[in-house]
């Protein structure tokens, strides 16, 4: 494909697009941005990329167990080192995403991964930096590795801002409209992974409420020991150490999952996050009440699994991966492609009668009330249970976010 890609930050997703990256080497050259000195030479942001306490060296990543050097030519002066063949130029000079020079590099993609920059709606010359900074600096496609976020909630979604999963929505992205692609989050990627196969088997006509919980590995947001809270501060518990505790906190996958599949719209959903002491490995857990149809198959484990097993192997092949294994979460780390891997051994149903009271129902005409004893109306309802696991750094989220950053750059080209 050739052509330069820029990455903005270098923390654990920016490190990760830039192995995946020069691994399939799909760009002649790579720009990172650091914003800032790191270290006493590059040679120590060579040592940072070159390792990783994950997923183990970027040379076993590469090559496996074949005795090849990862990182050659580190050059401080010029900035530059080569991976894997691929020419990487480091800047360690601006924050300010319309200071960065991506013209003078000649890169037009950006990938923003610093998560500083999330609010679509601000001006490229706001003091404190904004997304369409780096559009000012010469790029001209710029994919966010977060939710789009809106401070002022006055303010609609431009016109040229669009948010996608690889697999459910990309091609909601117009080359000729759309200048800020969000890619999502972790959670929502697989979450958008699982609903999917639902939405289409079942409609969401008759999916009547869902709810998800994310057993969710430790961010950068929370801290290694206990902290002093800093002024302003609402959430005291991101202040306590990830290494001691299990952290309830709150996802906006709920809010983000709408905007990739609008049937979500119709749903009534709820979404909760628990932050876990590992390093990556998560699990969301749905679920998901359904209307059964007297006319149709009774919608057992057997027939929600079904549903995955197809999904896996057609719609979204490779995104889902269906598994009858009895895994845990270190099982799916680094999982090639996987935006989930479905606990096929842990699904569960239960369908049973709820009786309710229609008369209390509104818009319903008396004549349709007057043959009902009581009032009351019987419908038979299954609620099922599902697992789904996803490595939230390399494996669902940046091998998604790197395949849709490919997308981008054939369209471009």
């Amino acid at each position: 494909m050739g052509g330069k890609l820029g990455i903005n930050g270098l923390g654990r997703i920016g490190k990760l697009v830039l192995w995946r990256n020069v691994a399939e080497r799909n760009f002649d050259e790579i720009v990172v941005n650091t914003g800032r000195a790191a270290g006493t030479s590059l040679n120590d942001i060579a040592y940072y990329i070159e390792r990783d306490s994950t997923y183990g060296s970027l040379k076993k990543y590469l090559y496996g167990f074949k005795d090849h050097t990862a990182i050659t030519d580190v050059d401080d002066v010029s900035g530059t080192m080569t991976i894997n063949g691929v020419k990487i130029t480091v800047l360690r000079k601006s924050r300010n995403p319309r200071e960065i020079g991506w013209k003078d590099h000649g890169v037009e993609i950006v990938v923003d991964t610093s998560g500083a920059f999330v609010d679509p709606t601000k001006p490229p010359d706001d003091p404190k930096g904004s997304l369409r900074g780096h559009l000012e600096a010469g790029a001209k496609k710029i994919i966010l590795s977060a939710p789009f976020k809106i401070k002022d909630k006055s303010k609609p979604m431009p016109d040229d801002a669009v948010t996608t999963v690889m697999g459910i929505n990309e091609h909601d992205y117009n080359p000729a409209r759309h200048k800020l692609i969000s890619a999502a989050s972790c959670t929502t990627t697989c979450l958008a992974h699982m609903f999917k196969p639902l939405i289409n088997k079942i409609g969401p006509k008759k999916i009547l409420t869902a709810s998800m919980a994310t057993v969710h590995a430790a961010t950068g947001t929370q801290e290694v020991l206990d902290r002093l809270a800093k002024s302003g501060d609402k959430d005291l518990r991101k202040n306590r150490s990830i290494f001691n505790n299990i952290i309830l906190t709150t996802t906006g996958a709920a809010e983000t999952l709408a905007l990739v599949i609008p049937e979500m719209s119709q749903i009534g959903f709820i979404a909760e996050s628990v932050r876990i002491p590992t390093t990556t490995g998560s699990l969301v857990i749905l679920v998901v009440n359904i209307q059964e149809d007297p006319d149709r198959i009774l919608i057992d484990r057997d027939y929600i699994n079904g549903i995955y097993k197809e999904a896996a192997l057609n719609s979204q092949h490779r995104l889902v991966v269906y598994s009858d294994e009895q895994n845990v979460s270190s099982d799916i780390i680094s999982m090639p492609l996987a935006a989930v891997v479905i606990e096929g051994h842990e699904t569960h149903t239960r369908t049973a009668e709820i009786t309710f009271d229609a008369g209390r129902l509104t818009g319903v005409k008396k004549e349709l009330l007057d043959g009902l004893k009581d009032n009351m109306v019987r419908i038979p309802l299954t609620q099922t249970v599902i697992y789904g696991w996803y490595d939230n750094e390399m494996g669902s989220y940046v091998n998604a976010l790197s395949m849709l950053t490919k997308m981008i750059a054939e369209d471009s080209s």
